[in-house]
């Protein structure tokens, strides 16, 4: 691989050649959105929503009423909603509700991916079919 310098002073001769210096890349301010450049050149990223993080998820599955909330302030126009949760036989046939957790237990039945992780717990798509009542 040819150096800067030889790289530099061959750019005249080649045509739409920009060099590229090969050391770590320095983050100029305002250059990337939703991170911001802290004093002594480190990059402060920028915090996500609560649905994103820990605190917006639910230990039995999907998210809860604050993840819920946080989305919808992030994603204005959105229906998301909170989880079928009642149990089938408790809901009437043909009902919304009934519909809507038929609807997200075919459809996330179908995506792959394992019900446990490899230490044995369940993994997230496992606990939101099980509080669905998938």
């Amino acid at each position: 691989m040819p150096s800067l310098k030889k790289l530099i002073q061959s750019a005249p001769r080649m045509r739409n050649v920009t060099p590229v210096p090969m050391g770590p890349l320095v983050k100029k301010k305002g250059e990337f959105k939703g991170s911001t450049l802290k004093k002594g050149g480190s990059i402060k990223k920028a915090k996500v929503g609560a649905w994103q993080r820990k605190e917006g998820k639910s230990p039995s599955g999907g998210l809860n009423a604050k993840g819920v909330a946080s989305y919808r302030r992030e994603n204005p126009g959105s229906k998301l909603k909170m989880a079928v949760t009642t149990k089938p036989s408790k809901l009437k046939p043909g009902s919304k509700a009934a519909k809507r957790r038929k609807s997200f237990c075919a459809r996330m039945s179908g995506v792959e991916g394992p019900m446990k992780k490899p230490n044995g717990k369940p993994t997230r798509k496992a606990l939101a079919l099980r509080k669905w009542n998938c």
